[in-house]
């Protein structure tokens, strides 16, 4: 990106110079990190647009009895009597009067798809537009209120109950929406839209900066920092730069299949968790123990164990997939995969050579 004498800015693609309106070079200045969108300004808001119930909780929470925007100033969510973009997400009455992509859209289907028209099939649809405390405990009791339990007959010869989806990964994935999306991204809002088989998250705008889908579970960037620092305060973001792993753990502890992270269009960021629940069930009546014995189980290190587990959950295990689900890396995954897929381990070993970037680990 470069600047002319005259203020113009020049992009260059391929072999030409493109020119940039304002907007794209405000975006362009946000996704490096040169200007961050939360700091701005709204104009036409005061103190008067603020909802006091919230800002109550958060003077609770830090321990004062300053006046409101004597804190709002201090936590620079107010400059020149204007809240900021952080202060009105966070704070305001009705952010989506100021900013109208500044909502939650939480919709229920009936089936696995999305019909229209006369075979419209959505049950039950909510719009959350309130400061985002707000929305984050709206949303979170209407998703809860929908999500079904399962009963099944355990190896054990008891029923028991399991949750359609953990329940740590699919709240984590909504406030990680909420406090790191692109709010400069106008026209488009979050979206949880339930099916019979998948419960989707969507996220408007890219990933930020040098976020990727590759790297995600490792890198540690927020592109809202002052919200995401303000919502740590009220409780909601639980472990931060930890949640994502978390969501891969969570599911697969739960004998589900791998959260799915996507970016249709370069435009928005998906989740989608599965809740597979006739796989889950025939895993679940196939306990482990009915592969292993006992005795077995109980010599398997930590490590050892979670590489079992995984390979009996999903079918397979990689070293990659190994490293991410213990924290190590690679190459001590790959020696506690190797460790057990002697003659007498527990798994086995598929690949062509020592060096096949295919291979993997089953259940002998």
């Amino acid at each position: 990106m470069s600047r002319t004498s005259d203020d113009e800015v020049f992009l260059r693609q391929n072999d030409r110079s493109v020119r940039l309106s304002r907007e794209q070079v405000l975006a362009l200045e946000y996704d490096k990190g040169q200007r961050v969108f939360e700091d701005e300004l709204i104009e036409d808001s005061s103190l008067e647009d603020v909802d006091h119930e919230v800002l109550d909780r958060y003077k609770e929470i830090l321990g004062t009895d300053a006046p409101d925007e004597q804190v709002l100033r201090s936590r620079r969510f107010m400059r020149d009597g204007r809240l900021t973009v952080a202060g009105a997400l966070l704070f305001a009455q009705d952010p989506s009067v100021m900013m109208p992509q500044a909502r939650v859209r939480v919709l229920r289907y009936d089936g696995v798809k999305m019909e229209t028209g006369e075979r419209l099939n959505i049950t039950k649809e909510r719009l959350f537009c309130g400061p985002l405390p707000k929305v984050i405990q709206g949303a979170y009791e209407l998703i809860s209120s929908m999500l079904r339990e399962f009963q099944f007959l355990g190896p054990d010869g008891k029923f028991q109950t399991v949750p359609e989806y953990p329940e740590f990964a699919w709240f984590e994935g909504l406030v990680n929406a909420v406090t790191h999306r692109d709010y400069s991204f106008r026209g488009d809002y979050i979206r949880v839209s339930m099916f019979d088989d998948r419960l989707e998250i969507v996220s408007p705008g890219a990933l930020p900066n040098i976020v990727t889908l590759d790297n995600m579970r490792t890198t540690r960037y927020s592109r809202n920092p002052r919200i995401a620092r303000t919502l740590v305060e009220f409780g909601w973001v639980r472990e931060l730069n930890e949640g994502v792993k978390r969501i891969y753990t969570e599911m697969q502890d739960s004998l589900l299949n791998d959260p799915v992270y996507t970016e249709p269009g370069g435009t928005r960021v998906q989740l989608t968790l599965e809740n597979n629940i006739v796989a889950r069930t025939v895993r679940r009546s196939e306990a482990l123990e009915d592969k292993l014995s006992a005795e077995r189980l109980a010599s398997l290190d930590e490590y050892e164990l979670a590489a079992v587990r995984l390979a009996f959950t999903n079918g397979k295990v990689t070293a990659r997939e190994l490293a991410d689900h213990i924290g190590r890396t690679r190459r001590t995954a790959g020696n506690v995969l190797k460790g057990i897929s002697g003659p007498s381990g527990p798994l086995e070993w598929h690949g062509s050579a020592v060096n096949d970037p295919g291979q993997y680990y089953s259940m002998r």
